[in-house]
């Protein structure tokens, strides 16, 4: 088991068994690792005796729906009185795999005004928000693999329910491409072969993932890799663009478009990639880079966004057009990216 500072766990199992109304927030857009650590920690706190309310500020993407306990999540768009409720109720909030208070989108004023004690548990590098027990760990695949071994260390072995490691798997194999980038290790795989070990089925939670998508979603992918695939050779870029026509065209669901940004990184001399979505009133930005290439740095600067050095994400505030306009005017300054091109 990968040891862990063990500040956490006296304040952590302090602040759990001395609260009673316990709400779990992820962020805006939850991804697999969002809904899969705040699965995993609901399972956990019910076996430790402790009721808890499960808070997206949105929905949760389909290739995501079939795992247990998701129906038990709140939508807040969906039910803004009901989610707020729970926050203004509650005596602890623990926010879940985001490292600043703006990715919980209109919950973030209502945990700030809480009196409730709070705990960030997350794995993003330059964790922002003020709470009472700060649990940052850039070092980790996921907050998911965190939480597997935050609550070993808590148990004194590692915790091997059949339902809290499947949502805890499906968080490690999500943030990092069923282990094909981000950041994992050694460790991970051994944190891995503990669940394999314990009954994990592996294969039925890839399946479910990877494999159960509409052929809608096949032809979305296939038309835009055909029709909105441009790509920026000299910068060593390419990037995928998608207007809500297009969307519409296919009768995109959430989480259609899940893993299109990585499409372009298979092209040889590719080392970062866009992916642009249109929505209501801005562009929805998502990168990934190879190797050295820091995405994390360059959606701070340009995009109001961030993340981690591979993996990162923004938005901009325009149209579709002027997006991948001020995109490739922000490529020309980047030297490192010309520098590679011509190396």
């Amino acid at each position: 088991m990968r040891k862990i500072s063990g500040k956490y766990n006296k304040l952590l199992s302090e602040l759990t068994d001395s609260s009673d109304n316990i709400v779990m927030v992820c962020h805006h857009n939850p991804d697999g690792d969002a809904i899969g650590s705040m699965l995993g920690l609901y399972r956990y706190l019910q076996y430790r005796g402790k009721e808890s309310v499960m808070i997206s500020p949105n929905h949760v993407q389909e290739f995501l729906r079939w795992m247990i306990n998701i129906d038990s999540v709140i939508i807040a768009c969906d039910e803004p009185g009901r989610a707020v409720k729970h926050i203004m109720g509650s005596d602890l909030i623990i926010m879940l795999d985001f490292n600043h208070i703006d990715r919980a989108g209109a919950l973030a004023d209502h945990i700030l005004a809480s009196s409730a004690g709070k705990i960030l548990i997350d794995h993003h590098p330059g964790p922002e928000i003020n709470v009472d027990l700060l649990i940052s760990e850039p070092g980790y695949s996921s907050t998911a693999e965190l939480i597997f071994n935050l609550t070993g260390e808590l148990e004194g072995n590692y915790f091997t329910d059949g339902v809290f490691m499947e949502a805890v798997y499906t968080g490690m194999i999500t943030d990092t491409g069923n282990f094909s980038f981000g950041t994992y290790n050694g460790d991970t795989l051994r944190d891995v072969a503990v669940m394999l070990d314990n009954g994990l089925d592996k294969d039925r939670i890839t399946d479910r993932i990877y494999d159960n998508f509409s052929v809608n979603r096949l032809r979305l992918r296939g038309f835009v890799t055909y029709e909105r695939l441009i790509f920026l050779e000299q910068y060593c870029t390419a990037c995928i663009y998608i207007r809500r026509s297009d969307l519409d065209r296919f009768n995109y669901r959430v989480g259609d478009t899940e893993g299109f940004v990585n499409i372009p990184l298979s092209v040889k001399g590719i080392i970062m990639s866009a992916l642009f979505i249109e929505k209501e009133g801005h562009i929805k930005v998502s990168l990934r880079s190879k190797g050295d290439f820091n995405v994390n740095k360059l959606a701070a600067a340009y995009f109001s966004g961030g993340g981690h050095k591979n993996a990162a994400g923004g938005r901009y505030e325009g149209n579709m057009d002027e997006c991948l306009s001020f995109f490739e005017k922000v490529l020309e300054g980047i030297d490192e990216l010309q520098q590679k091109n011509t190396g």
